[in-house]
């Protein structure tokens, strides 16, 4: 049987130039911040030679001597780098262990509800936190959590619940659980959106199949809902997971408190003190360099598990 050619239908295919004539908008919009990552990100990758040499501002770096990993040796053999290595590989996994389900139950609590206008103001009061710098939460919590005069602890105490005021942001113990706990509050409203985006995507049918078949809620939220996010539920576990050694510099120094210095010394407070703060720009380039070579590690570690296990990883 002799083969027929399919001619294509004159005018069906795309240019290049016919594209971006048609949707040049489109194409700017794109383009900006494009160019934006090229320039901060890509742009600053020359910069990371500081690591390996003895950098000195006023004779750049053709004057400036190499040291090869001298730099690194230094690091790893001081006491300060260890205990805010430590701090911050402790909380961050705390950060994970405690704030990442969080976005998830909010999702599915927030699917089941039939009021929208409820469920709408719901979800604009949940992930408006994502909005407020640290500096301004930071400011509001330690006014709010005062042991003697601050809202909680005067609400406490005329309730009786508390004979004396909490330390809440005073005492290294309460301060980590605050700080923790703030951080969840302050995440959890925008991963629960990209969950609800999710959601949509997953089919009515399997909803009404199972309604049919006389399943609750609870074991459509279990045999359904989970199921048909899990996927997105990957992809932002293996995101979390290569930001395990870094550490946000404004939420520590929003909290930062002569009193709880043993827990809020993290790489970002070690980084700006050793390094910026006394111009060994070789020394905070090489910890930066040290925390992004191990985040690469673990995302690509973890995205290797991960299509072992059948999912879909990010590369």
């Amino acid at each position: 049987m002799a083969k027929t050619k399919v001619k294509p239908v004159k005018g069906t295919t795309t240019t290049w130039s016919k594209a971006i004539k048609r949707d040049w908008q489109l194409y700017l919009m794109v383009l900006i911040p494009l160019v934006l990552v090229f320039v901060f990100v890509y742009g600053a990758y020359p910069g990371l030679r500081m690591a390996f040499m003895d950098y000195k501002p006023a004779k750049g770096y053709a004057g400036s001597e190499w040291v090869g990993l001298e730099t690194f040796k230094k690091i790893f053999q001081d006491s300060d780098f260890i205990r805010a290595l430590r701090n911050s590989i402790v909380f961050n996994l705390l950060d994970l262990l405690v704030g990442f389900p969080m976005p998830i139950i909010l999702a599915l609590m927030l699917n089941e509800l039939r009021f929208q206008k409820f469920k709408k103001v719901s979800q604009t009061i949940l992930y408006m936190p994502h909005f407020l710098s640290w500096a301004i939460i930071g400011s509001i919590a330690l006014t709010m959590f005062k042991p003697s005069s601050g809202l909680v602890n005067t609400l406490l105490m005329n309730a009786g619940v508390i004979s004396e005021g909490i330390p809440f942001l005073n005492e290294k113990w309460h301060w980590a659980v605050t700080y923790l706990l703030i951080g969840v509050w302050q995440s959890m409203g925008w991963g629960t959106i990209l969950y609800l985006a999710a959601i949509t995507g997953i089919s009515a049918d399997l909803y009404e199949a199972a309604m049919i078949d006389g399943a609750n809620r609870w074991k459509r939220m279990w045999y359904i809902t989970l199921p048909g996010i899990k996927s997105t539920i990957v992809t932002l576990l293996i995101m979390n997971l290569g930001k395990v050694m870094g550490s946000n510099f404004e939420r520590l120094k929003s909290f930062e408190n002569s009193m709880v210095k043993d827990f809020q010394y993290q790489l970002a407070i070690y980084i700006y003190n050793k390094g910026l703060s006394n111009q060994k720009y070789s020394m905070a380039t090489a910890v930066g360099l040290f925390q992004s070579l191990v985040g690469l590690a673990l995302v690509l570690l973890t995205d290797r598990i991960a299509k072992r296990m059948g999912e879909n990883g990010l590369l």
